[in-house]
This record gives structure tokens, sequence and C-alpha cells, in this order.
């Protein structure tokens, strides 16, 4: 496995050794110290303070203020967005700033963008009520305008008809008209302003119930949308303007105003002031507009500023608060000068940590070193596995299930190769295959691209497998080319008739062609895959009992080997061995033998003839003494092993009553945490049950499991004839018209039901289906999976974390 000088092992099979260590470091050279480790991200620390609130440890403070700092570079980031900028990524990291100068920068910078804000928003807010009031200075003057036309049309149509007519009635209205008391004429105010135009109608209809009518409203659309002071937002407005009389009806309406969100703004009747007000309001927005375009250039170039530096400090700050949040998992020795550290790394990191420590050292100028010490403990150390860009998606499939424990075999080394293979069993077609391969290949080619990407939930997870499925693709190809299929159509890769002589004995790869579009090619295929299906299923829970053994071997535990691996692996070849082993027979000789028919009377008359499904010389005797050994071996699974478990833990317990007292060798200042003095009592019923469940499990298990891979045949088949569907009953069917039209809709949805059933929800099911054998019916018979993963400080993951 390597020694601690050797460099990492990169063996998948078992994690890496890992050793509990303590370190001792000086006060003054922690903080490098635990930088160093930082950068180097192989040391998981362990909290020595679980007890404390992080309020009650020793760097609250600190953490407090790089929080502070957090969140001012959040402001910062949500200003950068809301003005379209992103931080650039092409800052250096290469200098360190000093905190306290970083954290007097961004008080200032926020306190300057926040300013800027504020005033931006005051000459907004006026520049927006501005662009009102022009509106309505013209919309209410088109409105008195066309009033006043229309006055003095009807003042024309009066004076004509006075000339041509000259009656009783009209003289004494006019009599009436012109001696009226001048004093008596009512006086009508009025209001203007623009109120949301979906609120028009509300408006005025309220309006007239709390005047009971005595009052005229006149609106004028808007063609465009205005930005409102109050909401800041784009709304589409109607001018109005209310005639009122009296004191009561100005109230009601001022109220109405304000409960509508009405923005009120005063007129003038006369022509002159309202070119005025108008020509100083568009000198006024004239100016308002320059200030505020120079307001966000300043702005913008401001941003522009922080966005370059963005990303570095942002690393800085999290680099700071993750440092402290460390040391606040750090026990302080009695004399305040020390800080205790405690934790797990891998064996083959012990030089670069100490390399770290001396250099942390002497960059403090400390006059006192760390020092590293390897602790003695019983508890399980965590699991680290070294993996690269293509092995971590396997990894992560077997750690859904479970991390595994402590150096056992790991089932991702096997994974890599089964995973995909049946997963091509069910989806074999090399047309579809080559079409995941070129989707994976796309994903592989720009990787760099996408990873600096944010990608949606789907579109994600199809990118952090893509070599998995690159692998399920490739796969496919080659079961496809062994099924003899291409989106269902299969092709003849050697001409090996010529008429009707046969010129091979047999079609040289996969399957023959013939077999397409024949009565009996359903019932050939069904029998070739159902066994094709038995054969791989008991071949990889074979393998899975053998690592079983190399588990056992590797802790020494040799009660496993022989009263858990023998019987197992004597059950399951016992029955399903032998049945894999007929069908190759049956294969071989090209017998006519009944299999079902062998294997059941093999239980219910083993002393039976077997006639004409007799495969081989001695057949009767093998089958009996395979019964009798499948039948030994359940109670050579169930009894032996707690009755020996039970007297191995009496020699253990006796043997270390007799230990020193102080057995110890640690001071009790440095005593590892993790140390446990108690001894575990030992429960032979509950053993006993335990071992009782396991061997049920296994022997039902080995029936179950079995009949569990006959999905392979299962979804293999269903992939076959939902592609042949398509094929003959869309494409071909629409290929017998001669419209071009019609053509063109049946090869649409030939690609849109291949795409979306064949190459989504088959791939999905197939996959789900490869996963439950892995999980299940594989790793059931050696894996564990109690163990914990190795998370090591480290800075590398920082910038994908966050706050």
């Amino acid at each position: 496995m390597g020694d601690g000088s050797s460099g990492p092992t990169m063996d998948l099979l078992r994690s890496e050794p890992m050793q509990l260590v303590q370190l001792i470091i000086p006060i003054e050279s922690a903080f490098r110290t635990i930088s160093y480790l930082g950068d180097l991200g192989l040391f998981q620390f362990n909290d020595l303070n679980a007890e404390k609130s992080p309020f009650q440890r020793t760097y609250a403070a600190q953490i407090k203020r790089c929080a502070e700092m957090a969140r001012k570079l959040r402001f910062f980031k949500e200003q950068m967005r809301k003005a379209g900028l992103s931080p650039s990524t092409k800052s250096l990291r290469s200098g360190d700033i000093d905190l306290d100068y970083l954290e007097v920068t961004l008080g200032e910078l926020e306190s300057e963008l926040i300013e800027i804000n504020s005033n931006n928003e005051m000459l907004q807010h006026t520049y927006n009520e501005l662009s009102e009031y022009k509106l309505v200075l013209q919309k209410a003057g088109e409105l008195f305008h066309s009033a006043q036309s229309i006055v003095a049309a009807q003042q024309s149509e009066l004076e004509l008809y006075n000339t041509t007519e000259q009656s009783v009635e009209r003289s004494l209205l006019l009599e009436q008209e012109i001696t009226m008391d001048p004093s008596k004429q009512v006086n009508l105010g009025y209001i203007s302003g623009l109120v949301a135009r979906e609120k028009s109608m509300a408006f005025e209809r309220i309006l007239f119930r709390a005047t009971r009518g005595n009052v005229f409203l006149k609106q004028s659309v808007l063609e465009n949308a205005v930005i409102d002071p109050v909401l800041g937002d784009e709304v589409e407005k109607n001018v109005f303007v209310v005639f009122y009389s009296g004191e009561r009806a100005k109230n009601k309406i001022l109220k109405l105003c304000e409960g509508f969100g009405a923005n009120r703004y005063p007129f003038t009747e006369d022509l002159n002031k309202q070119f005025q007000i108008i020509s100083q309001v568009s000198g006024r927005l004239a100016e308002l507009k320059t200030t505020i375009d120079v307001g966000l250039a300043h702005r913008s170039n401001l941003l522009q500023t922080i966005g370059f530096e963005f990303e570095h400090w942002n690393f800085l700050v999290k680099k700071e608060k993750s440092i402290y949040h460390i040391l606040n998992m750090l026990n302080m020795d009695v004399t305040k000068k020390c800080l205790v550290a405690e934790g797990w790394c891998p064996v083959f990191a012990k030089d670069q940590i100490q390399n770290g420590l001396r250099r942390a050292t002497l960059d403090s100028n400390s006059q006192i070193g760390a020092i590293f010490h390897v602790l003695q403990t019983k508890e399980s150390p965590p699991t680290f596995f070294q993996t690269n860009k293509f092995t971590s998606a396997f990894q992560e499939i077997i750690d859904a299930y479970g991390v595994a424990k402590y150096q056992e075999v790991n089932p991702s080394v096997y994974t890599i190769v089964t995973f995909p293979f049946l997963f091509a069993i069910m989806f074999g077609d090399w047309g579809h295959g080559i079409c995941l391969l070129l989707a994976t290949l796309y994903l592989i080619i720009r990787e760099k691209k996408l990873s600096s990407q944010k990608l949606g939930d789907i579109m994600e997870m199809a990118f952090s497998g893509r070599y998995v499925i690159m692998m399920m693709g490739i796969f496919s190809i080659y079961t496809g080319l062994i099924y003899n299929e291409f989106f269902s159509v299969p092709f003849e890769l050697d001409a090996y008739t010529a008429g009707l002589v046969k010129v091979h004995d047999t079609y040289p790869f996969g399957l023959d062609p013939k077999w397409h579009g024949s009565r009996s090619e359903l019932p050939f295929l069904n029998s070739m895959k159902m066994k094709m299906s038995i054969l791989f299923g008991v071949a990889q829970m074979n393998l899975g009992i053998i690592m079983s053994y190399f588990n056992a071997k590797f802790f020494g535990d040799n009660i496993n080997i022989w009263y858990q691996f023998v019987p197992q692996m004597i059950f399951l070849n016992s029955l399903f061995g032998y049945l894999s082993l007929l069908i190759i027979v049956k294969w071989c000789t090209g017998s006519q033998a009944d299999l079902y028919h062998v294997m059941i009377y093999m239980f219910l008359s083993p002393t039976d003839d077997l006639d004409d499904n007799q495969l081989f010389i001695g057949q009767k005797f093998f089958q009996i003494l395979l019964l009798l050994s499948a039948l030994a071996a359940v109670p050579w699974m169930l009894f032996p092993r707690p009755f020996l478990l039970k007297k191995q833990h009496e020699e253990r317990f006796q043997g270390q009553s007799y230990a020193r007292l102080d057995g110890s060798d640690y001071p009790p200042e440095i005593e590892p945490h993790s140390v446990s003095h108690n001894h575990e009592e030992f429960e032979f019923s509950e053993v006993f049950v335990h071992q009782l469940i396991h061997t049920i499990e296994f022997v039902l298990g080995a029936v179950s499991n079995t009949a569990s891979y006959l999905r392979l045949w299962a979804l293999s088949l269903a992939h076959s004839e939902l592609s042949s569907v398509f094929y003959d009953k869309v494409l071909l069917l629409a290929w017998g018209y001669n419209s071009i039209i019609a053509r063109g809709i049946g090869l649409s949805v030939f690609i849109f039901a291949t795409v979306g059933v064949l190459l989504v929800m088959e791939t999905l099911s197939a996959f789900l289906h490869a996963l439950r054998l892995h999980w299940v019916e594989f790793q059931n018979k050696f894996y564990v999976g109690d163990g914990y993963k190795f998370y090591p400080f480290s800075f590398a993951s920082l910038g994908q974390d966050d706050e």
C-alpha cells in the first residue's frame, strides 16, 4: 500500500491508509500553519470544541469581522448583477492583501456606492416626476384647447343664427342672458394628474358616486408607458382633468387621488404660462438627464473596478474565514501559548504536512516549531480514494449507496466495466449507442467551458456523469453489434450465402440477420437473452462473494472465510452455478433437453432417471451431490459462526484483563479524544439472530437475485420491440405515401419518438435497473458501506462553495 514517503497509492480497490495525528502549534505560527495545510488539502481537522457554541469560541470576533466583509461583497455582487456586469475571472491571486486594508477598502467602496445609489434614486425620482408633469401639461393643454375650439365654434354658429333668425323666443333668451347677474355665475375648479390605466375605470366610477355626479372628468390615454416616480416601474397611465365645484368636492377628489395612487400636478389655463412652464420643465429634464448619465457612468466605472478585484477579494475573505473557523476547532493548552489540533491525514501525506509545518514556523519567525505526533486509536478512520474526472462519477454511484468502510473492497473498480456493460445489455442498439456517444463527446470536448457555466439541474447531472454515459454508449455500440440492430434494422456484415447454398457454417459475428422478421425470431431471442441474463447474473454474484473473501483475507477474519464465504459459494453454485453449466452445455451440444424440467425435478425427484433430459454422463449422481451440498451449506452458514465469535470474544477479553493499568503512552493533556476504554458486551442472542437473518436473506436472495437479473432480458426485449414498432409502424408507414408532407410528418414523429422515448426514457430506465443490480444484487454480497468520507480542509473547494 505504500509507506509515508512513497506518495499516494492511487489504488481504487482499497482506500488510502490513514492515521490520526495530533499537531501542537505555537500561537504565533498557528494562522500560517492552517493556511499552508489548507493549500495542501490533505488534513481533516476534528472539532475539539464541539461542546462550545460559536459565540464562546476563541476567534468568534474574527469570524464576525469576516462575515461583515462577506456581506459587503454580496452587496457588490448584487449591484453588479443589477448593472448587467459580471466579476472578472482574470484578476490575479498572487499577492495577498492585508485584511485590515481590505476591510477599510470595502467599507469606503460600500459607502461611496450607497451614496451614488441614493443620489441617483433621488435624481431619477425628480426626473420621473418632471416627465409626468410635462405629459400632464401637454395633454391637459390639448384638452383645454379642444374645449375652447368647440366653444368658439358654437359661438360662431350662434352669431350666424342671430343674423338669420329674429324670433321672439330668441329675443327673450338673449335678453335673459344679458340681464343675468354676474355674481350668480358658478366658477369651476379643476385638478389634473395621472392615474394608472388599469385603475382609471374604477377611479371614474367611485369619483362619480362620491360626488353624486357633481364633477366632470376628462381623460386622455398616453401612448407609451411612463416610469412611476414612486414605484420606479413602467406603468401605462391616463392623464385626467377633474372639474368640480366647492371645497367639499375638492377634498373628496384629493382623498380619492391618494387612495388610487394618482399623481397630481398643477395646471394653468393661460397659454403663455403653459408654454413657459413646458420650456422650463424641458430644460430641467435635460439637465437632470445629463447629471443622471454622469452618475451612472461613475457608478459603472466603480463597479467595473470592484468587479476586476471581486474574485480575489471574495477568495481572500472566504480563505480568512475558513482559517479562523478551523482555529476555533483547536484546543488551547494550559499555558495559553500553543494550540492543539487533532485530525486525520493519509499516511503518504506525512512528509508534505511536516514540510508545511516547518515552512510556517520559518515564515512566522517562531522560536518553537510545531509538533507532529501520530496517535494510536481504535476509531475507524475516514475513507479516502484518489479519483480523477473519469473515475469520480463511478465512485459517486457507489457512494450514493454508502461510503465504503475503511479499506474494504471498493466496488467502483468493477463498476467501471460492469455498470455500462449491464446497461448496454438492456439498451443494445448500435445506432442509439452512437447517439449517446456523440452527445457525451460534445460534453467532453467542451468540458472546460461548460464546467465554468451554470447549467440546469438535469444538464448538470448529465455533465457530471459524462464519462459514465460515454462508457454506456461505447458498450451499447458493442452489444448492438452483437444483437445486430441499428435502429432495429439488421445489417448483414458478411454475405455467407450464395443463393441457397451456405458459404460459411455460421454467421461470423453477432446475431444472424436472417432471424429478423421470421416467425421464430421472438422465441429464439427470448431464449437466448433469458439464458444470457442468468449467466451474467450468476457470474456477477459469484464476483461479489469472491470480493467478500478478499475483504475477510485483508482484515484477517478467518471465521468469515470458512463459515460465510465457503458455504455461500457452495450454495449459490450448487444451484444456479449448475444451471449456468447446463445452459453452456446445451448451447455447445445442441441438446433438446428441457432445463426447466431438470431443475424442478432435481428437488422434487432427485433419484428419478433423466431420460431425454440427460446432458452428460453421471449427471444424476452429480445433481444429488450438488443438492446435498446446498442443503449442508445452510446450517454451515447459520450455526458455527455465532459460537466461534463468542469464543473469540471471551479469549480477547481474558487477554485484555491482564493489561497494564498505565497502558496509555500519552500525557493526560494530549490524550486522544477518540480512545475508549470500555469493553463492549457480547450479546450472543443478538449475534445469533443477526446470523439467522443473514442466512435466510442469502438463501432467499440467491433465488430472488438470480430472477432479478432477468430484467436484462425483459428490458432488452422491450427496447428492441419499441424500436421496431417506431421503425415499422411510423417511418416505413409514412414512407409508403407519395406525399412529401406525409413523409416529413412521419420522419419528424420517428425522430421525436426515438429521442424522447428510446434515447431519454429508455436510457433512464436502463440506467436505474443497472443501478439496482449493482446496489442490491452485487454489493450486498460483500459491501458494508458504513464508512464516512474524508473531508480535508482545502482552499480548492472554496471557489465552488457559496456563502
